[in-house]
């Protein structure tokens, strides 16, 4: 009996020791260090993709050829970015349940769900497309008893939770029920995808999964629009306790008086509309607002705020109306306007989708730096407004797209902003904008700029490097200036992704991540290591272009919150250096249990700063 334990001992360790040589001999997987490093391919595809979309036998191949692609990519990459892992496996999981694989698209759900970092995210991942292949399990899709099985086990499932943790995400989850429609789902592979095959013959592999999504929502979730309303709704009826809020105890307003210096604040943004800030605003010759502007193809325009196109000009209180509809519903506010948004998209006709899109892809540029200029001057008499404005991009169809010629230019005007804010004495500096290299990719490909995914990843490559040096560059060369820069909205790490300003490291810049009211990270905020403080970014409110008060979300409207904070700090205390005010937010915000929020603290800051004098 020892002599056979023993043998069996020996071999074991023959077995392990084996096992341990061949792993060190195999080579080491490449390691994904960027999301730019991620390896590209391309789908020949003919026909029409609304198709594809809408046909099993013309999706089955595409799917088939996405899904050797996804696990490739698992399989032979070392990615330790969790939040790309989380994609490919939840794209993959998706992919599951269209081909009827129930059980392993669970599995799927379960894998990316341990990849979760928010707390709402780990709590809330994969609901839905988990409840509907628990029911496809055990009935016929589409039916009453699947039907009825899907609203049980969402309403199971949120029972269990915490409701002020998931609040916010079920509302969302709510107002995306309510405007699913076929046009929607549907839009952009009619208006965007196809003109890039129509162009290429191709699809790369940054837009075909999307055909993957537009199946899911048109097939699964689109006959279900009615019972994810009514389960989210009930659900949101039965738990109307607001969720606390930690900002109004630790605000600061400032009072005008003898000792508070003058501190010049600018919003580089999409424009201002300096009629609402009254005293707040620097002014020149003529009382004329401090003001740059360049317009979307970086050359010098005159104007604080974005021109309006002739065809929006009769418009403009319908497009504000909806973008109050729109922060009603994310509020589960039932209003006019919510109501009206919920009709306008859920049965957009398919030939009114590219305007209707592009009209609120308008508006909300047109309205954002307004909005943020409001957020960022409350609370402090003694903050000058300095507008910095540039245009953002509102067309399905990037324009102008990509070139060396256009990126030198924005360098040219990126510095040229800079130099002006240092002619006028700026302080603080709020930047809620950003863009990344795989962007700039995309943009090509819709331009059909580049004839593989390899050139169009060397172009990117070359107008990204042009920008971030610019940035960089123009930021280091006003070490007085504090520069203030939004995260971010895409849920990603702002480092990985590459994104700027926010991945850049200076002593002068500081990127802001966004919780809400009550300090809970947002679902939407990007993170990483050069996000060093955060602040309100949920549901804020402000004003829009002639004086509405609207409540909006994003990293945008919590970076202005910091901006703010630091114009405050030197209202009291004018000695203080943009490292000085860095250390002074960082240090007297409060890091939250599970590490991942430093929380700003206005008040304790504030002590901090009139210590110092």
């Amino acid at each position: 009996m020892l002599h056979a334990t023993l043998i069996r001992v020996a071999a074991a360790l023959l077995l392990s020791m084996a096992a341990l040589s061949a792993s060190a001999q195999a080579p080491a997987k490449p390691r994904i260090e960027k999301a730019a490093d991620l390896p590209r391919f391309s789908y020949r595809i003919d026909g029409k993709l609304e198709d594809v979309v809408r046909q099993a036998d013309k999706f089955a191949p595409v799917a088939a050829a996405i899904r050797r692609d996804a696990e490739s990519v698992l399989a032979g990459y070392e990615i330790p970015d969790r939040a790309t892992l989380r994609g490919l496996v939840t794209q993959l999981a998706v992919m599951d349940f269209l081909d009827g694989q129930y059980d392993r698209a669970l599995a799927r759900l379960d894998e990316a769900k341990a990849l979760e970092d928010k707390p709402a995210d780990k709590l809330m991942s994969g609901l839905r497309l988990r409840a509907m292949a628990a029911a496809a399990k055990q009935h016929a899709l589409n039916g009453e008893a699947y039907r009825k099985a899907v609203a049980d086990a969402v309403k199971r499932d949120l029972a269990a939770m915490p409701f002020p943790v998931i609040a916010n995400d079920v509302r969302e989850l709510k107002m995306s029920a309510e405007l699913i429609g076929e046009s929607l789902i549907l839009g952009s592979v009619r208006e965007v995808m196809q003109p890039i095959l129509d162009r290429g013959g191709v699809l790369s592999s940054d837009y075909a999964p999307g055909l993957v999504g537009a199946r899911l929502r048109l097939l699964a979730q689109l006959p279900l629009k009615q019972t994810f309303t009514e389960a989210f709704s009930s659900y949101l009826a039965a738990n109307q306790v607001a969720k606390a809020d930690i900002w109004a105890a630790r605000d600061v307003t400032l009072a005008s008086g003898e000792g508070r210096a003058v501190v010049p604040v600018a919003v580089w943004d999409s424009g201002v509309d300096t009629a609402l800030f009254g005293t707040q605003v620097l002014r020149g010759k003529a009382a004329a607002p401090r003001v740059i502007a360049f317009d979307k193809y970086s050359r010098a325009a005159p104007g604080e705020l974005m021109p309006i196109p002739p065809s929006l000009r009769g418009k403009l209180a319908q497009l504000t109306a909806r973008t109050k509809g729109f922060s009603d519903l994310q509020s589960n506010i039932d209003s006019p306007q919510a109501s009206e948004v919920k009709a306008l998209l859920s049965s957009l006709p398919p030939e009114r989708y590219k305007e209707a899109i592009e009209e609120l892809g308008w508006a909300g540029g047109y309205e954002h730096g307004t909005h943020v200029a409001g957020i960022a001057l409350a609370g402090n008499p003694q903050a000058r407004l300095i507008v910095g404005r540039i245009e953002f991009q509102h067309t399905l169809k990037p324009d102008p797209c990509p070139s060396r010629e256009l990126t030198l230019r924005e360098a040219r005007a990126a510095q040229a902003t800079v130099d002006f804010f240092k002619r006028h004495g700026a302080r603080v500096v709020n930047m809620s904008w950003g863009g990344d290299v795989k962007s700039i990719e995309n943009q090509l490909e819709q331009c059909a700029i580049g004839k593989t995914p390899e050139a169009r990843k060397t172009l990117a490559r070359g107008y990204y490097e042009i920008q971030r040096r610019a940035l960089t560059k123009a930021f280091a060369g006003a070490p007085g200036i504090l520069f203030v820069t939004a995260a971010g909205n895409s849920g990603d790490d702002a480092s990985f992704v590459e994104d700027i300003p926010a991945s850049i490291v200076l002593p002068n810049l500081l990127t802001v991540g966004a919780v809400d009211l009550a300090g809970d990270e947002a679902g939407f905020t990007s993170y990483g290591p050069t996000v060093k403080v955060h602040a309100n970014g949920y549901q804020v409110e402000s004003f829009l272009p002639g004086g509405t008060r609207v409540a909006l979300s994003g990293t945008s409207m919590a970076s202005p919150q910091v901006a703010g904070l630091a114009a405050k700090l030197l209202a009291v205390n004018p000695a203080l250096k943009p490292a000085d005010l860095i250390r002074i937010i960082v240090d007297t915000a409060e890091r939250t249990a599970d590490g991942r929020r430093n929380l700003m603290h206005p008040k304790k800051a504030l002590a901090a700063a009139t210590a110092a004098r």
